[in-house]
């Protein structure tokens, strides 16, 4: 069957009331064909998490509302793997029972964490630049470096796709401090392999259908705006921090301020629904946004030192380096990505990567 983890927004909620009511779906549960694995309850926040193997949505919905009435603000299928792997368990940790009553056992977990998520550049490109045995040995050094670092700050690998990590973490000051030695222990091979690292905390479950999807993705966009070997930080990064870093103006991490990561937010949502759209330009950018063109220009080079333009084709040729992994030919590329000739794509391709990508197909 599949698994689902719901959120349940409960101001005041308090570590014994998110025990008593996972009892009572405990009683019910195979009523309703399910299996209630575990929940996690954030008190400061008011928010509390379920991990149920059951048939359907519905079935969750309708075992929660008769054992409780504590119905469910979001549901997403989730991959227990995936929920272990940022979350740490997908069981009930151990828990002294409660005096009063011996089969209510009380435990607050909360299920807010801090996500660090990793660029570096492709393979491909690494390789055609420095060859492949180089290469190799640098991106060696990388995982390395990073897996040590993890263990060091107690951080937990989440997925290693590509050239990124993403990675989770309880304490805010160890993601920082685990960013800072890896960029540390790596120095100039940082640079050499543009490792960037995006910062960001928040829950399980939100808009987004993916387990910390939304968090994930915001750590992603803070690295496209980074420089080489830099840690790009969101404010709530910012707020929660505790360490004696915060005040720095060292240029090797810069925090963003709440408006720019909404217009963040914003500008990378619309590159993302719009990339492949070869009539997308600079007007519709600025009516999807709200935004005057002088706005609009003056948010954007200030934030990702690229015009609107120059983002667009900027996204847009990133894009072609995962299509060219693909059985695509250089043609369907270039369509595909939102471009009208393949001779322009070739062209900005090789102004951006230094090789054509016929030659970077032909090397993947």
């Amino acid at each position: 069957m599949p698994i689902y983890m719901d959120r349940h927004m409960v101001p005041g909620i308090e570590a014994k009331h998110a025990a008593e009511a996972h009892r009572e779906d405990l009683k019910i549960q195979e009523e309703y064909g399910c299996r209630c694995m575990t929940y996690w309850v954030d008190e400061d926040r008011g928010s509390a998490f379920c991990l149920i193997d059951a048939p359907d949505i519905d079935s969750v919905k309708r075992m929660h509302d008769r054992a409780h009435g504590l119905m469910p603000h979001e549901i997403i299928q989730v991959n227990s793997n995936v929920v272990e792997a940022f979350l740490g368990r997908i069981a009930d940790p151990n828990a002294i029972p409660d005096g009063t009553t011996p089969d209510l056992k009380i435990f607050n977990d909360p299920a807010f964490r801090i996500i660090l998520v990793s660029t570096t550049t492709a393979e491909g490109l690494l390789r055609h630049r420095v060859g492949n045995a180089k290469a190799s040995l640098l991106n060696k050094l990388y995982h390395e470096i990073m897996r040590k670092q993890l263990s060091v700050h107690e951080g937990r690998e989440v997925e290693l796709k590509g050239g990124g990590f993403i990675a989770s973490f309880v304490s805010v000051n160890q993601a920082v401090e685990c960013a800072f030695a890896v960029m540390d222990d790596l120095h100039i091979a940082g640079e050499l392999i543009d490792l960037r690292i995006g910062l960001n905390a928040g829950m399980p479950v939100s808009k987004s259908k993916e387990l910390f999807g939304d968090t994930v993705a915001m750590a992603r966009y803070l690295c496209s705006i980074g420089k080489e070997n830099q840690m790009v930080m969101a404010p709530i990064i910012r707020e929660i921090y505790k360490g004696e870093r915060k005040n720095n103006t060292d240029e090797s991490f810069k925090w963003i301020s709440p408006s720019d990561e909404n217009f963040l937010q914003l500008l990378m949502e619309t590159l993302r629904n719009n990339w492949q759209d070869p009539q997308f330009g600079l007007m519709d950018f600025c009516d999807q946004m709200s935004m005057s063109k002088s706005k609009l220009y003056r948010k954007c080079t200030e934030l990702t030192h690229m015009s609107i333009n120059e983002l667009l084709r900027d996204y847009r040729l990133n894009q072609a380096l995962h299509l060219l992994k693909t059985d695509r030919n250089i043609a369907q590329t270039t369509f595909d990505c939102g471009f009208n000739s393949p001779s322009y794509f070739t062209k900005c391709f090789q102004q951006r990567y230094g090789v054509q990508p016929l030659v970077y197909a032909k090397e993947l």
